[in-house]
């Protein structure tokens, strides 16, 4: 039942009488249907509906908590701070507050905020405490391998920022994105993506089969295809960006898919309901 402290990780607190309309106008995700004790999946886009920030939003009473990136809190703030206009909202980065993520049923005697993680049940929960309030038996490595085995994405470690699409990024899948709610910041890229059924490329699990994962960034080929390049890894598992179409065609061809001269085995995660190409064939 592990807990482990989540030291790349930090929050924005977004408070004040406007913070729920301010937020629900430029988000990906819902924050009016947030209900309190829940952790979703939210991104700030570019105009053009690339991923700028990824986050996990939660409510604090009146107000949110944006749990982010640490290396990226402060452009966040500062990102989110071009948005505000005269919206009677506070935006800050909080020290104060240490990130860590519980799975399996683990529990804390400290005084934490500790919410369910809304992207995936297996994912567990997030606590939020000061820094000390709690001990970890388990490490951020150990965390990141549950993520990678579930087949969950990361900003930053599986994909770039201003270089990915919400659907490329599993969001759709994840909660992430909400297609009924009005107009925010790169929504109409979204929605034409969703409604046309374009996301080409996906974020999808691979199992190595004659060693470790390559590093991140290496290509992942098929033949004389070009499918992707990998992401985060722990062990013989890791992500990677790779294209549904291609992936089809070398599948069609009985062409293995190796990264970094490695043999590896493409997956659909779990939780995922978009078309795939294993869906009638076995992996190469």
């Amino acid at each position: 039942m592990p807990i482990a402290l989540l030291p790349d990780r930090a929050v924005v607190a977004v408070s004040g009488p406007d913070a729920t309309a301010f937020l629900q106008g430029i988000l990906t995700c819902n924050v009016e249907t947030l209900p309190e004790g829940e952790a979703r999946l939210g991104a700030l886009l570019t105009p053009q509906g690339k991923i700028q920030f990824d986050f996990l939003v939660s409510r604090a009473g009146d107000d949110f908590r944006l749990e982010a990136a640490a290396e990226r809190v402060a452009d966040l703030v500062k990102r989110l701070g071009l948005y505000r206009l005269r919206a009677k909202v506070s935006i800050a980065a909080d020290p104060t507050l240490g990130v860590a993520a519980a799975w399996d049923g683990a529990e804390t005697a400290a005084e934490t905020a500790r919410v369910r993680d809304g992207r995936l049940p297996a994912l567990g929960e997030r606590l939020y405490a000061s820094d000390g309030a709690f001990s970890a038996d388990a490490t951020e490595a150990d965390y990141h391998a549950h993520r990678i085995g579930l087949g969950v994405p990361e900003g930053g470690r599986d994909f770039a920022f201003s270089d990915a699409f919400p659907h490329e990024a599993l969001m759709d899948q994840l909660g992430g994105v909400d297609f009924k709610k009005g107009c925010y910041v790169g929504q109409e890229v979204v929605s034409r993506m969703q409604h046309r059924g374009t996301a080409r490329t996906r974020i999808l699990p691979l199992v190595y089969r004659d060693g470790p994962a390559p590093e991140p960034g290496t290509e992942v080929t098929a033949g004389a295809r070009s499918l992707g390049t990998t992401g985060s890894a722990s062990g013989d598992r890791g992500l990677a960006t790779i294209r549904l179409d291609r992936l089809g065609d070398a599948l069609a061809a009985g062409e293995p898919v190796r990264a970094g001269g490695r043999l590896a085995a493409v997956g659909k995660p779990d939780f995922a309901r978009f078309a795939f190409p294993t869906d009638t064939a076995a992996a190469g």
